[in-house]
């Protein structure tokens, strides 16, 4: 596989396991860091399966598919969420056809969104649940990836199996842990160091504990309502938390 161009304000938000909440995260962050005044862009990397478009009850002119299908540039396909202040890069759901792209198609994509990076203060990929090989590839564009776990086993078991890939590569990018939908901030450290200490044992490195996202039924109420929970519900428990993991993530703490 080619190894792809990479921006440094490019982060990719990961999961392994779907239905942890990745994209709500990555809305959510996106969000929270075009408050302060920065600009910023979220692309839907979660080929086949993209979502942030209708979380957002957004209507994109130009998607992805159009994009990979040669109909426009990356630039043209570009939504703005003006309750949001950022932009969307939209993907395309349900084409069998996106999710089974092969590196060289996405090479052309990744070139120019590693080239729109230098328009914008940060751009946030979020990405397609599991390891394949389109997830490896679009995770490669970014300096710092945030992997989102739950208490479950099963996205504990992903979550490592999709850090063991970044870190076989050469020149990984730095890994960050988010532990969403926690019972409490004590619950979500014990969830952090179940994997922290598979980190440890099998693969010799520690990542780092980004932060924790309380369990809130705003969230919920937000995605039903297709906006973004900073809009929604800005004081919120899991608003606050995001908030705080946003800082760290935008001083590079």
């Amino acid at each position: 596989m080619t190894t792809p161009l990479r921006a440094k304000n490019i982060i990719a938000v990961a999961s392994g396991k779907g239905g942890v909440g990745k994209t709500w995260f990555s809305i959510t962050l996106a969000h929270l860091m075009a408050r302060t005044g920065r600009r910023i862009a979220l692309f839907d990397g979660d080929i086949g399966l993209a979502n942030v478009d209708v979380q957002l009850g957004l209507t994109p002119k130009n998607d992805l598919g159009n994009v990979f299908a040669g109909k426009c540039s990356l630039k043209d396909a570009i939504t703005p969420y003006p309750q949001g202040g950022f932009d969307v890069l939209a993907g395309r759901s349900g084409s069998t056809s996106l999710a089974s792209l092969g590196p060289e198609r996405m090479q052309p994509v990744a070139a120019q969104l590693v080239a729109l990076a230098t328009e914008y203060d940060m751009i946030i990929i979020d990405l397609g649940a599991g390891i394949e090989q389109h997830v490896q590839f679009m995770s490669s564009l970014a300096s710092r990836v945030v992997v989102i776990v739950t208490d479950e086993p099963t996205s504990l078991t992903d979550a490592y199996a999709f850090i063991k890939l970044c870190l076989s590569k050469p020149n990984p990018p730095s890994i960050g842990v988010v532990v969403n939908q926690a019972a409490s901030q004590r619950e979500g450290e014990k969830t952090f160091i179940t994997i922290s200490r598979a980190c440890e044992n099998f693969l010799k490195t520690t990542p780092e504990l980004l932060g924790i996202v309380r369990k809130d039924n705003k969230v919920k109420d937000a995605i039903r309502a297709q906006s973004s929970l900073i809009e929604k519900a800005p004081h919120t428990t899991a608003a606050s938390d995001v908030a705080v993991i946003s800082v760290k993530l935008l001083t590079g703490r």
